[in-house]
């Protein structure tokens, strides 16, 4: 028998709660998000034996705001632990590719002409909907429509930072030739190298552990995505704008939106000619850079 509990926090956290717990490297807590509610939970799961409140009392201790509300408490078996995540992922569409979550393989209608990227919550693999994801692949599609199927094929990829490798597989299902991921976390690209494999793109995204200088040295893309946090974008715009092919896009999120103003700054003066365009969704921001 297993022990679950389960904490409210603030939607607004998410991110450096994220860093967090990537920090402490304990696999019996992970985070769940609803961006379309706005809300998000840490949970955790602790085998006979554990104390599930002392575990917690430690871990709050560390985060940089209070939970909403007291920790909820249950037993429950093995299976129900995979059935509880279904309750927070729902499949998502935008242009002609679809986030579905694994469990409705075999039920899930896809329309003609339409990809799917199939997600599995159960390796820490999110559905994509936190909004600085659902902001970039967003442009991602766009970038991919504006192309004839020749000129996508063609193009080159990079997804800087990559994480679970979600703009990186869906690069390579919306037809783009040549298309690859880095991070500086091995288990992050471990977890990439899964979801290549379970949508069947293995051999068509490459995956490695580096950090983002060298990352973005490999010489210059078509598209460049960058979904991190405003201050490691800004420390890095001259590399993230050299690493544009000429008439490549640059795409950044990660940037709440009342830092948006001064990462367009940076990314200005790093890059003064090129075409800029933002959009805001939620407390987020993204920012689309053109190169001439």
């Amino acid at each position: 028998m297993l022990t679950e509990i389960k904490i409210e926090l603030p939607f607004l956290a998410v991110g450096q709660t994220e860093d967090v717990l990537l920090e402490l490297g304990d696999g019996r807590w992970s985070l769940l998000e609803d961006a379309i509610a706005g809300r998000a939970w840490i949970v955790g799961i602790f085998e006979d034996g554990a104390s599930p409140r002392e575990e917690w009392t430690r871990l709050e201790s560390m985060l940089p705001v209070p939970a909403m509300g007291a920790p909820e408490i249950r037993s429950l078996a093995a299976q129900d632990w995979a059935e509880s995540y279904k309750e927070h992922f729902h499949p998502w569409q935008f242009g002609r590719l679809h986030w579905v979550p694994a469990w409705e393989r075999g039920k899930f209608e896809i329309p003609p002409g339409d990809s799917v990227l199939w997600l599995d919550p159960g390796m820490a693999f999110g559905t994509g909907n936190h909004e600085t994801t659902r902001l970039c692949v967003e442009r991602l599609v766009a970038l991919a429509e504006a192309r004839s199927a020749a000129g996508r094929a063609r193009a080159r990829v990079i997804d800087a930072g990559c994480g679970s490798g979600i703009l990186a597989l869906s690069a390579a299902l919306l037809g783009f030739g040549d298309v690859s991921g880095f991070d500086n976390d091995p288990e992050a690209i471990r977890v990439s190298r899964e979801n290549a494999t379970l949508n069947a793109v293995a051999d068509k995204v490459r995956f490695s552990v580096v950090n983002l200088a060298a990352g973005l040295a490999s010489g210059a893309a078509d598209v460049v995505l960058a979904n991190i946090q405003a201050d490691v974008l800004v420390a890095a715009s001259r590399e993230l704008t050299a690493a544009v092919a000429p008439g490549g896009s640059l795409v950044l999120s990660g940037i709440l939106a009342q830092e948006r103003d001064a990462v367009l700054e940076a990314f200005r003066a790093a890059a003064p000619e090129w075409a800029a365009d933002s959009r805001v969704l939620g407390e987020w921001s993204d920012i689309l850079l053109t190169k001439p």
